[in-house]
């Protein structure tokens, strides 16, 4: 029997046998949907991850797999197999079988034979012994449905993933045994919303708060982070018991409240959050639990402290370990965590690759000459300013115009409405920014007035418009959105492709904040990965331990002093990373330079960044003048252990990914000759060896040569033939050949030959006799009369090919 028979015919019946109604056994259970696997320009699905059977003792309540093989198979290979499915799941056994045999595994524990499958109730115990569930109220909230009144976009119902179920119990579990701080750590993008969604309405059809409905406050710092779980998932679903607390009154005749920390402690006497009685609510869920109220002595701390008596959940992808900020000393360690990598895995969230920009300016810093004035006419401090110092103590223009134009430069090769979201160090520096991508992108601009915008809290209402508008997966604008801080958390975002850095962070959470920014999965427009353009370093903290998905590609863009692309230098990549900082609190006190965090501390400034601030006065200084180029070009390539990053050649790395393919140079260049095999390989360099033609060309520097010889040259070193060359060469040994044409047909060959001198292979295919200059001999049905039929030219030209590549 092959497996499929032997699961029909054996197992089933095996299972039907130890009391398992057909509801109760998932044929073809998809745990995961595939990792997403991206290229240099697009994205392909891995294997997903199903098990044969998942045993569910209820509705979405799994207790069990079995992994079934053919009945000549050997069990033992189904036998890992079972315990990564059931790890996964978070299930204490799976079983493996063949049909004729049954293996028990106990994970973490024992493994042995067994004579029948064991019955839901036997097995239903033993999970509730691996879980520790004795009450009846933790077996009443396990066992309560999951809500999926909640639709996608296409009306089908939005159902909780493994993990996120997971979360959902693991969290009521927790509050079953009393546990009054809980935390729940979930990378950003992988549904913190949904949790806190199917929690709330878990708790609803429980008897945790007796006959009446649990009182349920959400409180996070941001509009956005209120609203959204608001409006998508909480009121479509409960309806008129949802209500945001606002504008001063304590509204009480609803369940399920939202607020603000500012909209219920505005600092004065009547704080409204003093309006409730501190056993008001019985549920605070803290969404972003790492900012606001995580410092011991923020202000908002009092909320949470007032509010002591109910269970506080908090919610949050990067909790933060520091001595006056700790998520965990408040909430205690997370009950359950689902990382970056984690989600990446699973092919819940987008891969990336990411590309370093190094500024001269950054890589020597500035100093100006003696007596050098400003934009104001004042003199600039004699001082050694470097990249710290940018945008804080000194804003040198044409250092944020090289960067327009960078950016400007690189959506035009890849995509120009492909939704970007840009970090800059403050307000003032993301209004520069715009200033100089409008100039850069006037076309664009013409046609979409909103193409590149600022969105930051000074915005106001007109910026949380474009926000809106932004967010939306469907609208061609805003499609750049330059922001400082307001942007870096909370917002879902699917759409965006580009993560573009300009402000240093030293901070990990901040730095997994923003880079969670763009890992939202939108495969509606195609997205299944997406770029991180860093012009500062800041992914120096990809190599931090706390860093918990790497990279899968790394580019460092840079120039010589002319502005030309150079080769690398071959050197190790950087182990170190900077100290981390606490992320700083959303609150900033205002001073003519910019924005400096308060300092309470006493005397002693130790950071360095707020000293050279200091240092450099309350007015930051406007230069113009300075000289900024992109410096050098260097290729990072990620190891096989999946982590470490190693600066090669980008020769290095061509000769390594064609040497993979296992194809001589003959059988490159017999693929690269005809139009069809050409677009399978060039397919097949692309996603699976990462190379384009465009790259090719650009960092080898010898636009002359075919990308195929260069290949061929970084592999094997064979000598370089120029396009030039290979035409003159087939117009002389293939003279017979051209010359068993008619003139007429002649005539377009030569025409092509010249097209391939100048533009490469690419012209090798019927679509060139649809320009300029040979469209003017005529329609491509009437060139192809001249060779006898549109097959006959097909032929001619491929032929023609062959000879150019020396494969006839």
């Amino acid at each position: 029997m092959n497996e499929q028979e032997t699961c029909r015919t054996l197992v089933v019946p095996a299972l039907a046998a130890a009391g398992w109604d057909k509801k109760q056994v998932r044929e073809q259970y998809s745990i995961t949907d595939g990792k997403m696997m991206a290229s240099s320009r697009r994205h392909r699905r891995g294997p997903a991850l199903v098990a044969d059977f998942v045993l569910e003792y209820r509705d979405d309540v799994p207790i069990a797999v079995v992994e079934a093989k053919r009945t000549s198979v050997d069990v033992a290979s189904g036998i890992e197999q079972a315990k990564r499915y059931a790890r996964r799941l978070g299930l204490p056994v799976a079983y493996a079988t063949n049909g004729h045999e049954i293996w028990e595994i106990e994970i973490g524990g024992n493994r042995h034979q067994v004579p029948r499958f064991p019955s839901p109730e036997e097995l239903w115990a033993r999970y509730c012994d691996d879980k520790e569930i004795t009450s009846e109220l933790e077996r009443e909230l396990v066992l309560a449905p999951f809500d999926t009144r909640v639709r996608n976009s296409d009306l089908t119902p939005k159902r909780p993933r493994y993990y996120q179920r997971s979360a959902v119990n693991e969290a009521l579990l927790a509050l079953a045994r009393g546990q009054k701080r809980i935390l729940l750590t979930l990378a950003t993008g992988t549904g913190k919303t949904m949790v806190a969604f199917q929690l709330v309405s878990k708790l609803r059809q429980s008897s945790w708060t007796g006959v009446e409905k649990p009182r349920v406050l959400y409180l996070a710092d941001r509009n956005i982070l209120v609203d959204q779980p608001k409006d998508d998932y909480f009121e479509p679903v409960f309806g008129d018991v949802v209500h945001k607390i606002g504008g001063g009154h304590p509204q009480r005749a609803r369940q399920i409240f939202f607020a603000l920390y500012q909209s219920l402690d505005r600092g004065d006497e009547q704080a409204l959050f003093s309006q409730y009685p501190p056993d008001y609510f019985d549920l605070i869920i803290v969404d972003e639990c790492h900012r606001g109220s995580a410092s011991s002595d923020s202000q908002w701390r009092a909320i949470l402290e007032h509010f002591a008596p109910a269970t506080q959940l908090g919610l949050t992808a990067t909790p933060i370990r520091a001595k006056d900020r700790d998520t965990l000393q408040y909430f205690g360690e997370p009950v359950y965590e689902y990382s970056l990598k984690d989600g990446i895995e699973d092919g819940f969230l987008a891969p990336y690759r990411l590309r370093r920009v190094h500024l001269n300016i950054d890589l020597t810093g500035f100093q100006p000459e003696p007596g050098q004035l400003d934009v104001d006419g004042d003199e600039i401090p004699d001082r050694l300013y470097t990249q710290r110092h940018f945008e804080k103590a000194l804003a040198i223009q044409e250092r944020t115009d090289e960067a327009a134009r960078y950016l400007t430069d690189y959506l035009r090769q890849t995509d120009r409405l492909g939704k970007t979201i840009v970090f800059c160090e403050n307000n003032d520096h993301a209004h520069r920014l715009v200033a100089a991508l409008n100039q850069a992108n006037l076309d664009m601009v013409a046609q979409f007035p909103d193409y590149v915008c600022r969105i930051t809290d000074d915005d106001g209402k007109p910026g949380r418009e474009l926000l809106d508008r932004f967010r939306k997966d469907d609208t061609d604008e805003p499609v750049i959105a330059v922001t400082s801080q307001m942007l870096t958390t909370g917002v879902d975002i699917p759409s965006v492709r580009n993560i573009v850095i300009l402000r240093r962070i030293q901070s990990m959470p901040q730095f997994k904040q923003i880079i969670g920014r763009g890992t939202r999965l939108c495969l509606d427009i195609e997205k299944g990965s997406f770029d991180i353009i860093d012009f500062v370093e800041a992914t120096t903290l990809f190599n931090d331990p706390e860093f918990d998905g790497p990279p899968l590609r790394l580019i460092d863009d840079r120039t010589n002093e002319q502005g030309q692309l150079v080769e690398s230098v071959d050197t190790e990549a950087e182990d170190g990373a900077d100290e981390e900082v606490a992320e700083p609190e959303t609150t900033f006190e205002s001073q003519a330079g910019g924005v400096l965090e308060k300092n309470d501390d006493g005397l002693i400034v130790t950071d360095e960044d707020l000293a050279d601030r200091i240092q450099s006065g309350k007015k930051r200084i406007y230069v113009t003048g300075v000289e900024v180029f992109v410096w050098n070009d260097v290729h990072y390539q990620l190891q096989p252990d999946g982590v470490t990053l190693k600066m090669v050649r980008y020769r290095e790395f061509v000769h390594d990914r064609v040497l993979e393919l296992n194809l001589s140079p003959t059988d490159l260049r017999t693929q690269w000759a005809t139009a069809k095999s050409r677009a399978v390989l060039r397919k097949r360099l692309d996603e699976e060896s990462q190379i384009t033609e465009e790259d090719l060309l650009r960092k080898l520097d010898h636009p002359e040569v075919d990308p195929i010889d260069l290949l061929i040259n970084a592999a094997w070193e064979l000598p370089l033939i120029s396009r030039a060359e290979r035409a003159h060469r087939t117009r002389r040994e293939h003279e017979a050949f051209l010359k068993s044409f008619a003139p007429e047909a002649r005539t377009v060959l030569d025409a092509l030959l010249d097209k391939f001198v100048e533009h490469g292979a690419s012209e090798l295919s019927a679509s060139a006799l649809r320009v300029p200059p040979i469209r003017k001999m005529g329609t491509v049905s009437q060139l192809a009369k001249r060779f006898g039929g549109v097959q006959d030219l097909h032929h001619a030209i491929d032929e023609l090919g062959k000879r150019i590549f020396d494969v006839a």
